[in-house]
């Protein structure tokens, strides 16, 4: 199981959250099962990037994006070099990563999950 640190984002969770995965897990199904409502306007599909993160922390532990993560990510706010998104991102068993979720996201349709 990984350690997931997700650092203050000012709605979706204030104060960080420190989270753990289960075997095969995303990083949204873990954060979503937790409370802490990234959006995900595709239902997970790799479709949009709603649920665009920054890994800080442990980047290189994780397998690398898929052609179609990587065309996803170019049309995400604040893109960087480390820059995943968190429905396609599976972090490995008995690693500790920590993630930053953008101030802003492009949504072109707003759902409540």
């Amino acid at each position: 199981m990984a350690k997931i640190k997700i650092w203050p984002h000012h709605e979706l969770c204030p104060d960080g959250a420190e989270i753990v995965t289960v075997p095969g897990e995303t990083i949204c199904e873990a954060a979503l099962r937790e409370g802490i409502k990234i959006e995900h306007a595709c239902e997970m599909s790799c479709a949009c990037t709603t649920c665009h993160c920054i890994i800080r922390k442990g980047f290189d532990s994780l397998e690398e994006a898929s052609d179609v993560e990587e065309d996803m990510l170019d049309k995400a706010w604040g893109l960087e070099q480390t820059s995943r998104l968190s429905c396609q991102t599976i972090p490995p068993a008995d690693e500790n990563i920590e993630i930053e979720l953008p101030k802003y996201n492009i949504n072109m349709v707003s759902e409540d999950h």
